[in-house]
């Protein structure tokens, strides 16, 4: 007997008619590291104008809107996630003009810019921690001070808290006398979002973009913008210990307990989504969006949906099988990892599917890159929000930079031994164009990192001309999205046995399509009559990969369908 976790998530009766659903509600959305996009100026370094010269390729595969990681003033401690100045672009990626000349150019092509929103920490060079640290009445509360402990006549931070990129969480500043909080990088210092001060302002900043014609915000590092409230002294508690780890330097070291998933948080990110209504009230036109970065517990990603009083973000990612799935993992483990999400959603929410990013190694050398259409399948094929990554649909893959060349600063404060298990550097590496030189990403003679040396054999010119390539894969899977069934239709998921993940779309009046993904390399023979209800004696191909020998629109028996090796592929009922 196989194991058969089937969900029938009544969509259709939780959806309204196709001409009402919100524009997101089944968008593809697609992240764009600006930094390795495409070069325009041949400094090795993509840029704004680059982006704007590709849009058209976006519209080519399909995608709805795009965000973009940050693009804001700063001394890049920390690759534009440590903003100087929140309303302006820094020069490395182009003007306010170029920006501009994006939002318009997008619009023409009817594609939503979304940015990327840095709530809990600024650069240390930002106005406001300048003008902190001097003491200065209106922005002393800006941000997380302390003056510290004495221990035996030495002063020592406030407590043990320690940084995502190691070391001490607390930085001695000589100007204020006192140790500023820094979760992340030291040029990074927390705001402190118990200053009602700070929220507006922070709210100010989203209406500025807003207005300006962004489409919403994927809101970063969420979980992180609050911490315990200090006590009646001022002080906070210490974090326990994580026995698991012997690194005192690493964050791991600590359980993380009074720094991360405070409900003040959510609290937070309802008051955005207020900003987000307040300006579609004002601005009118399609909705806007918030999508939120969160590696916390369900329970909590559930609530960021909102809590029955306020709404929140429509898109909190789902990280589920990006963080969880692994190269042995089973099919009982993907089917299990989709209901988690499906099974807990709250009632009339939208789900999102989540594959890879900018900080986690891509699918290609994750989980090999023979399941790279099988993961596009998957994020194409549920019902919501899919989301990718540049480069996952022709099938980039991680890039080794050795120790020397290595710029990440997660990576750069560790060493020679552990910044190989820290450093994102790989992939974030040029998006690979053409076959020409650096890729067609740039004409630099040096690019900010190196450019993949298999750039000749994956990219997107040589896999336009070549049938079943990720690309074209990409695209067929991105084409059956505006089928109605996949707009609007229930789903069901199972794992049929150990090796082959099984999901059914269908809608009263119209086909059904099933996807089925051989994960593992034994040849599988499937009955589908025995797992699916209410399916055609004869299926259809509609879409397969490089594994099968099937071609599209070939039939096949439902109750004897082979699947090869690695073979994905979708079926529709005829």
């Amino acid at each position: 007997m196989f194991k058969l976790l089937v969900l029938s998530c009544l969509l259709a009766l939780a959806l309204p008619s196709l001409a009402e659903v919100g524009w997101w509600k089944t968008g593809q959305f697609y992240q764009i590291y600006p930094r390795s996009f495409k070069d325009s100026d041949g400094d090795g370094v993509g840029d704004l104008i680059g982006i704007t010269q590709q849009l058209p390729y976006l519209k080519e595969i399909g995608i709805t809107a795009t965000w973009l990681s940050p693009i804001f003033t700063s001394p890049m401690a920390d690759f534009g996630y440590d903003v100087a100045d929140l309303k302006s672009i820094d020069p490395i990626f182009g003007t306010m003009e170029d920006f501009e000349a994006l939002l318009a150019r997008a619009k023409e092509l009817d594609i939503k810019i979304i940015l990327d929103f840095v709530p809990n920490h600024t650069s240390d060079e930002c106005d406001w921690f300048i003008r902190s640290a001097a003491g200065e009445e209106e922005y002393k509360d800006f941000y997380v001070w302390h003056t510290g402990k004495v221990v035996n006549g030495i002063r020592q931070p406030p407590t043990n808290w320690l940084s995502v990129f190691r070391g001490s969480m607390w930085t001695w500043n000589e100007q204020r006398q006192a140790y500023y909080l820094h979760q992340f990088h030291a040029k990074q210092p927390d705001l402190n979002y118990r200053n009602p001060k700070v929220v507006e302002a922070m709210k100010d900043v989203l209406r500025f973009w807003l207005r300006k014609g962004a489409y919403g915000f994927r809101i970063d590092a969420v979980p992180h913008v609050y911490e315990i409230p200090a006590d009646a002294d001022g002080n906070w508690p210490d974090e326990p210990r994580n026995e698991a780890v012997s690194d005192p330097e690493d964050y791991t070291y600590l359980q993380h307990i009074y720094t991360t998933d405070q409900p003040e948080t959510l609290e937070l990110v309802y008051a955005f989504r207020d900003v987000i209504e307040e300006i579609d009230a004002e601005l009118g036109g399609d909705d806007r969006v918030l999508l939120t970065e969160a590696y916390s517990p369900l329970e909590v990603l559930m609530q960021y949906y909102g809590n029955g009083t306020h709404l929140g973000s429509q898109i909190p990612f789902n990280f589920e099988l990006l963080a969880k799935i692994s190269y042995s993992s089973d099919a009982y483990h993907y089917s299990e990892l989709i209901h988690n999400w499906l099974d807990n959603m709250p009632e009339g929410q939208v789900a999102n599917w989540v594959f890879g990013n900018h900080d986690q190694s891509r699918i290609g050398s994750r989980l090999g890159a023979d399941r790279i259409d099988a993961c596009n399948m998957i994020i194409m094929g549920l019902p919501g929000v899919s989301v990718t990554y540049q480069g996952e649909e022709m099938g980039m893959t991680d890039v080794w930079i050795s120790w020397e060349d290595t710029v990440d600063p997660q990576a750069c404060q560790s060493n020679e031994q552990e910044f190989e298990r820290l450093t994102r550097d790989p992939v974030r590496t040029p998006f690979q164009w053409s076959d020409e030189v650096n890729a067609g990403f740039s004409n630099a003679s040096i690019t900010w990192l190196p450019v993949a040396s298999n750039y000749k054999l994956v990219n997107v010119k040589k896999e336009r001309g070549i049938a079943l390539s990720h690309l074209n894969v990409y695209k067929q899977l991105r084409a059956l999205r505006d089928e109605p069934t996949l707009k609007q239709g229930d789903v069901s998921v199972t794992a049929i046995g150990p090796n082959v993940l099984a999901f059914k779309r269908s809608l009263a009046g119209y086909k059904s399509y099933i996807t089925l993904i051989n994960i593992n390399d034994d040849v599988e023979s499937i009955n589908l009559d025995s797992v699916f209800t209410s399916i055609t004696t004869q299926l259809q191909y509609v879409v397969v990969n490089d594994k099968s020998v099937r071609r599209k629109n070939d039939l096949t028996f439902a109750n004897s369908v082979l699947l090869l090796p690695k073979e994905a592929v979708v079926l529709s009922t005829v």
